[in-house]
């Protein structure tokens, strides 16, 4: 066979695959190169392309055209048989990248679950600061005697509590966090019911604490300890309520699979959701524990530490992962 007629029939096909090679070493997608090979293609053209390197060298093409092959088996042979990432490496990768772009997959689940959560605390504060005796009717006396305690303005050493180290407090809100967490997510399994009552519950008891200590003048404490970490804590919330209506959404209505198949995909969209709200949950406690109660800082550290915090996750959530190409 001619050389220009070897070009000819295979030229497209080399293409192709430089194209997708590219796009795998950036790391993204470029929209107008797309290369419209599937990774699991991959491996049969790297195979035929070591057949045609070789049918090349045997007729004696070219060596422009054998050194432009040589290079396309290399760089092919290089990406398909180098190292797995390490596992750590690979969970790094899945909390930048891969679960925030789960999540705007999911985001009108999201939506709703943000509304459920925000507009019940929103609402809670402005009743409270209205009517005050409005607390009494979500917490008891004791209760709010006890959270009283914890942000009066007169304690110098510590925000939110008033007792137990650091670390002892960081394991206690580990516990707290994650098992709200979890309860908004596991909850769904009530065919979504359970998720929308755990999330207005707490937009209800988490707004009314704010209503009421802004109101009787112990805002300033409470506000302060809270920036820090709210962020993270409070949106991890939001997300795993919708992870949860997800899930039972699931069983309402399955479309064309069966209940028990559109159960196990949405767990498994779940599941990785809950993994990443873990870490989020992980990282409040942990700014919760070593940075919140610090009394000593001024305002205008603790607020922008927190207005940087809220920056951080809302962009970390929103473009995290974005053109990411989902290497074999």
């Amino acid at each position: 066979m001619r050389q220009d007629r070897f070009i000819a029939r295979h030229d497209a096909d080399w293409i192709a695959l430089a194209t997708w090679l590219d796009q795998a070493d950036r790391r993204k997608r470029d929209a107008g190169a797309d290369s419209g090979l599937h990774d699991s293609d991959v491996p049969q053209r790297y195979r035929r392309l070591c057949q045609q390197l070789a049918l090349a060298r045997r007729r004696g093409y070219s060596p422009m055209l054998i050194e432009r092959l040589a290079q396309l088996v290399e760089r092919t042979h290089t990406l398909m048989y180098r190292p797995p990432n390490p596992r750590w490496w690979r969970a790094v990768a899945f909390i930048a990248s891969e679960f925030p772009a789960e999540v705007r997959a999911q985001r009108g689940w999201m939506l709703a679950s943000g509304l459920l959560f925000f507009l019940p605390f929103f609402a809670m504060i402005a009743a409270v600061l209205w009517q005050p005796e409005i607390a009494h009717s979500v917490f008891d006396i004791d209760q709010l005697a006890q959270m009283e305690q914890m942000y009066d303005p007169s304690n110098d050493d510590r925000l939110g509590r008033d007792s137990g180290t650091d670390l002892m407090m960081f394991g206690h809100y580990i516990m707290n966090n994650i098992s709200i967490g979890f309860r908004s997510f596991a909850s769904g399994l009530l065919v979504g019911l359970g998720s929308v009552v755990v999330l207005v519950s707490n937009g209800v008891m988490i707004g009314t604490v704010a209503g009421h200590l802004t109101g009787i003048g112990y805002g300033a404490p409470f506000w302060r300890f809270v920036v820090g970490h709210s962020a993270p804590e409070l949106l991890a919330i939001v997300i795993s309520g919708g992870a949860g209506m997800r899930l039972g959404f699931a069983l309402i209505a399955p479309g064309q699979l069966s209940r028990v198949a559109a159960l196990i995909a949405a767990g498994r969209i779940g599941a990785r959701l809950i993994l990443g709200v873990f870490v989020m949950l992980l990282a409040a406690a942990f700014i919760e524990a070593f940075w919140s109660s610090i009394a000593s800082l001024p305002d205008v550290v603790k607020y922008g530490s927190g207005a940087a915090i809220w920056l951080v996750v809302l962009g970390w959530l929103g473009f995290g992962g974005r053109g990411r190409v989902h290497a074999s």
